[in-house]
């Protein structure tokens, strides 16, 4: 496979720049053409700002924490500074503890670990799985899918009302849906946890991206999300609220510097003392650059206004949604409908046809990348296809042959680096499938569709 750009940069209309956007990719009709990249729900591209920073930093990388020499000191100073400014850019409270980890899953995984005993967890079915399976030592309540926000707020009221033992709780909600990008009411169930004596941890990991997150004006305890998902695809993610329970729980990995202290024990053993700092959860050498390129996102988007953001947004949304309006064989996925505030994923089905091979089409046809499958939040879309639940889908999954309805569907996403004529070639490429049909054929190899040569 090889890899070939533009030969002049192409003009774009967005608000901030990324990397990728004069990338080329040929077509199985013959020739080229920049590649349109509307995955970023899955993995967005770097920022230019964020690529220029780290890349600014590289040569005076080194060792964090404890180091004498002038790089590593540089370095601490860098990877500290990157806590507080991802600290401010979710509004953390003053006493609010944020720990560097490697994604959302990772994040959430952590505070599974840190859960004090008898800790009941209530989670809906619609979250994604990073959301929704970290909590198997827990004792786990999973809620049905609701139809309405109003809805989501009294099925959670209900249940927390109804636990036994009333002791400890967590909720677990997404802020923007990872299948349909509606966005939750999380300051809403979030005041209705607390009502009932329970937690909040907010899965951000669609929702920091594209809308302003306040842990202060949410209210929530803790706050979860990806790097990759803010323009940062460097390996670093965030866990980011109170304190308390992370400095009561042990480690999440032991090692170095999450350890203060180690004797050796009369008795031949190994005594250790543990940080209460964030560095208690953060064993082994931490990702500096994971750490500073979030916190380059975090500025970019800060300088750009979530207002000026999100109305544009607004705006590809809109087009997107009219243009598939106008095609009869399209149904776009909805949990709260159409007038349901949303962030840039959309997802949907083409009767008559696989997803997979609707996805493939775009990409090899028209040089567009889009996702299919499940969206690893099965049970979400199962409910929304209303297909049957033993039925497998993403990863390895038999897929329904040409005509047949699909298992799975196809999600479009996009963010502030999305140019305009990406999102209007997608809605023409669409249209254009529908009625004219693909013009290769397409087969599953190792898992993939790829067109039938």
């Amino acid at each position: 496979m090889s890899v070939s750009t533009a030969a002049s940069a192409q003009s774009v209309c967005a608000p901030l720049s990324v990397l990728g956007r004069d990338v080329t990719v040929p077509l199985v009709t013959g020739g080229e053409v920049t590649y349109a990249a509307l995955d970023y729900a899955a993995s967005a591209p770097a920022l230019q700002r964020v690529w220029d920073d780290v890349a600014a930093y590289a040569p005076y990388y080194g060792s964090v924490h404890r180091g004498a020499g002038y790089l590593s000191q540089l370095s601490t100073d860098l990877f500290e500074n990157a806590r507080r400014t991802v600290a401010e850019f979710l509004d953390c409270r003053p006493d609010d503890q944020l720990v560097f980890t490697r994604s959302t899953t990772d994040s959430l995984n952590l505070l599974a670990r840190a859960l004090p005993a008898d800790c009941q967890v209530f989670v809906f079915e619609t979250e994604h799985h990073a959301s929704l399976l970290p909590w198997q030592d827990a004792r786990v309540t999973y809620l049905n899918a609701p139809r309405t926000p109003r809805q989501a707020v009294e099925t959670l009221e209900r249940a927390l009302a109804d636990r036994h033992p009333y002791g400890p709780a967590l909720v677990c909600v997404t802020g923007a849906s990872n299948v349909t990008g509606e966005l939750w009411p999380v300051r809403e169930l979030a005041a209705a946890a607390h009502a009932h004596g329970a937690r909040i941890v907010l899965d951000a990991a669609q929702l920091a991206p594209h809308h302003p997150v306040s842990v202060q004006d949410l209210d929530v305890d803790w706050v979860a999300f990806s790097g990759h998902k803010l323009y940062a695809p460097f390996g670093s993610g965030v866990l980011a609220g109170r304190a308390d329970w992370l400095q009561a729980a042990e480690p999440y990995l032991a090692g170095g510097g999450a350890s203060r202290k180690v004797t050796r024990r009369e008795d031949g053993g190994v005594a250790v003392e543990w940080h209460e700092s964030a560095a208690r959860h953060e064993a082994g050498s931490p990702n500096v650059i994971g750490a500073y390129s979030i916190a380059s996102a975090c500025k970019a988007l800060t300088e750009a206004g979530f207002d000026t953001l999100v109305a544009r947004e607004r705006h590809l949304i809109e087009t997107v949604r009219a243009g598939l309006a106008e095609v009869p064989e399209v149904r776009v996925l909805s949990l709260f409908g159409d007038d349901a505030p949303r962030v840039g994923v959309i997802s949907f089905v083409v009767d008559g046809w696989n997803s997979s091979h609707f996805a493939a089409a775009l990409s090899a046809e028209y040089g567009i990348g889009v996702r299919d499958g499940l969206f690893c939040a099965h049970p979400l879309v199962r409910t929304l296809l209303g297909s049957d639940p033993q039925t497998q889908g993403e990863c390895g999954a038999p897929e329904a042959a040409p005509g047949e309805k699909s298992l799975n569907a196809i999600r479009v996403s996009f963010g502030a680096g999305t140019p305009d004529e990406h999102v209007e070639r997608f809605v023409g490429a669409v249209r254009e499938l529908v009625r004219d049909g693909a013009k290769w054929n397409y087969r599953t190899e190792d898992g993939r569709c790829v067109p039938a040569v």
